[in-house]
């Protein structure tokens, strides 16, 4: 990453929250007051969970996540998950997808915090950063199953 590159936590940057919203919005097409209402939630909570991280380029997003209960599917007791990893195109195969998962994982270890899931439809990518393939789940609205992997801390 070039030094202009910073990893934030939203909860230490609530300025961030109404364009951290939308970039996820526009990303993933889930209402942005969703998004809004879990990163407020993160700011005003001395709780681990929600929480969001951004991948900034001076001051633009370029990348993110976040951590939540449950991303929509019927496994609630695989908690918490990471949740809506983006990297924007021409930031891609650097590395910044990596440095997020961990910013994320370190930091949920803090809280005591061993073990994280996610949900997606890569194969290959997850695994190397340490994911490991745990079930099928069945995810709101899918009619197919979706692949859920999974991270000790």
């Amino acid at each position: 990453m070039n030094d202009r590159i910073k990893i934030i936590k939203i909860k230490n940057y609530p300025q961030m929250i109404e364009m951290a919203s939308q970039w996820f919005h526009q990303k993933w097409n889930i209402p942005a007051e969703a998004y809004l209402e879990s990163m407020e939630e993160s700011v005003s909570n001395e709780i681990a969970i929600p929480a969001w991280y951004l991948a900034v380029d001076g001051d633009c997003v370029i990348g993110g996540l976040g951590v939540i209960e449950n991303d929509f599917h019927d496994r609630k007791d695989l908690t918490p998950n990471i949740c809506a990893v983006y990297v924007e195109k021409e930031y891609r195969c650097h590395g910044l997808a990596g440095e997020l998962l961990e910013t994320a994982c370190e930091d949920m270890k803090s809280y005591g915090i061993h073990e994280l899931y996610l949900i997606t439809g890569h194969t290959g990518f997850y695994e190397k950063y340490g994911w490991k393939f745990f079930c099928m789940v069945h995810c709101d609205g899918d009619v197919e199953p979706s692949r859920m992997y999974k991270k000790t801390i």
